[in-house]
């Protein structure tokens, strides 16, 4: 025989351990849970690990609706026509739209790894040794961001509808900064210093994300020599498109407060309001000339105080309706279904969805602040929901769920923008540069931190203890990452498109990624248990 029993039962327990069946003597409650059976233990921790994912994709849509408020809003820029020497009011959007996609959305669902390691580097200071993730767990997460991503992007959008990047040259730029992450993994860990990280190689990897998004602006900005001469199609002046009612579970508020805006936009005609929020409109750029008599200037004050009393009350009231819908368990779409047994399972569902949404209602409504409050909120929870799923993880030892819950917002985010918008640019880009943010600040800061202080210190790099096998999963997971690419290219060829089409493609599409997924996590998990 090639092996003997006691070399299978080593390969086996390798494989587990990949897998995420190691046996436990930590416990996540209480003492009692060691003397519980390893099956159910483990059967306990899955049910905790799919509620936190629910929690995870709850508030992940919360962060996306408050996002989109962040990249709405829009400055105020006062210029002088030479000819009539008037005032004229420019609003101009803040946020361009390629760096809202790198820092907001990517940095944004790349958080909860971000803050976990950075907490975990920050305790492991005074240590030679880093801590937290391993190298080869990042590649995992950024198998999981490029193969089961895409292959829910695909599929999300409706039969026949196509979506397309509308810069390709910005897609080009986000993809090999993200593949020359992994690169420069492999030649700080193999070449330069094997298994060692100094003070300047941490610092080289937090600096290339500044390169990332200089090189993506003047990719968008089209800056001579810097960027690649390639047309792009029209991309929508909105980040996400404006709804027909922009306020879904509020509309009852929304619908008294839009009353209440039009009946003042009437009295005072066409009075400019500064204070207002100049995003309502959708529109990218906006001119008005500014009245500038003592009278107008006087009536405008006075409708200036009344709007802001007035939108005042209505984020009040949007916040104490989240809190009241929370509560609700029944919909009135769901008390008019005759099939009682089906009434009855929605309501356990939504029975089953109150501790989340009651704890998600003490996020501030995204009208406040542009959204930004939202935003740092939901961020938080993320970041504490991830916590709990880390913690689940390391009991079961299971590798690769860890990579996909912490790239649960990943998931969502990419999903939710396949949906919402118009073009593939924002779920696509989440999903590249999400892996960039991984290696650049995920790991770049924990490892600035610890190498810094021992520097300092002691006069010693930082040792990277679990850095075996780095370069086979960066092998594999390169030659599947270009049997991924080229069927975008292709789909982008003949369809015209990288997300959406005839449904039978697009599932043919999103079972193609999922089995090169597979092959990625059989062969890694074959080479550390040594079989291969």
């Amino acid at each position: 025989m090639a092996f003997s029993h006691k070399q299978i039962a080593e390969s086996i327990h390798g494989v587990f351990n990949i897998l995420g069946f190691e046996e436990c003597e930590s416990y996540l409650l209480f003492y009692g849970e060691t003397a519980l059976g390893n099956g159910f233990r483990a059967f306990l921790y899955f049910l905790g690990l799919a509620y936190c994912f629910i929690g995870l994709s709850a508030i992940t849509s919360r962060f996306f609706r408050s996002m989109e408020n962040v990249v709405k809003h829009t400055r105020r820029v006062v210029k002088i026509d030479p000819s009539t020497n008037a005032e004229i009011v420019k609003y101009e959007k803040v946020w361009n739209y390629t760096i809202a996609d790198i820092t907001l959305l990517a940095f944004g669902t790349s958080f909860p790894q971000i803050s976990l390691a950075t907490i975990d580097a920050i305790r492991n200071i005074g240590s030679l040794d880093a801590g937290g993730l391993g190298p080869g767990t990042l590649v995992g997460s950024a198998a999981f961001d490029l193969f089961p991503i895409h292959a829910v992007c695909v599929v999300v959008p409706k039969a026949g509808e196509l979506k397309k990047i509308s810069d390709i040259g910005v897609w080009l730029v986000e993809l090999f900064w993200s593949f020359w992450a992994y690169i420069w993994l492999y030649i700080i860990l193999e070449v330069w210093t094997p298994n060692v990280i100094t003070l300047w190689e941490a610092l080289l990897t937090v600096l290339q994300f500044g390169l990332l998004l200089t090189h993506a602006y003047a990719q968008d900005k089209r800056w001579p020599y810097l960027s690649l001469p390639l047309t792009r199609t029209e991309r929508p002046e909105d980040w996400v498109p404006v709804e027909s009612t922009s306020c879904k579970y509020e509309s009852k508020v929304c619908n008294e407060y839009s009353e209440l805006h039009q009946v003042s936009e009437d009295e005072i005609n066409d009075i400019v309001d500064i204070f207002s929020i100049h995003s309502r409109n959708g529109k990218g750029t906006v001119y008005e000339e500014v009245p500038s008599t003592d009278d107008v200037a006087e009536s405008s004050n006075r409708y200036k105080q009344n709007k802001i009393n007035l939108e005042n009350s209505h984020v009040l009231k949007l916040w104490k309706q989240q809190f009241a819908d929370a509560l609700m368990l029944e919909s009135t779409e769901s008390r008019k279904l005759n099939n009682g047994y089906l009434r009855l399972a929605r309501i356990s569902w939504q029975l089953l969805l109150v501790p989340w949404r009651l704890l998600f209602a003490f996020v501030p409504p995204y009208q406040i602040a542009h959204g930004w409050i939202a935003f740092i909120c939901s961020l938080l929870f993320i970041s504490g929901i991830a916590y709990v799923v880390t913690q689940l993880t390391d009991l079961i030892s299971c590798v690769t769920a860890l990579a996909a819950g912490t790239s649960w917002p990943d998931l969502v985010a990419s999903k939710i923008a396949a949906e919402r918008q118009t073009t593939a640019d924002s779920a696509i880009a989440n999903i590249t540069c999400s892996n960039s943010v991984n290696i650049y600040v995920g790991i770049g800061i924990p490892w600035l931190i610890d190498t810094a202080y021992n520097f300092v210190v002691y006069r010693e790099p930082l040792q990277i203890q679990n850095a075996e096998g780095l370069s086979f999963s960066l092998l594999v997971f390169f030659a599947t990452s270009v049997g991924c690419i080229a069927v975008l290219v292709y789909r982008r060829v003949t369809l015209g498109a990288e997300l959406g089409g005839p449904r039978l493609w697009a599932w043919v599409t999103s079972v193609y990624f999922m089995l090169l997924w597979i092959i990625f996590v059989v062969l890694s998990s074959l080479k550390v248990s040594g079989i291969i």
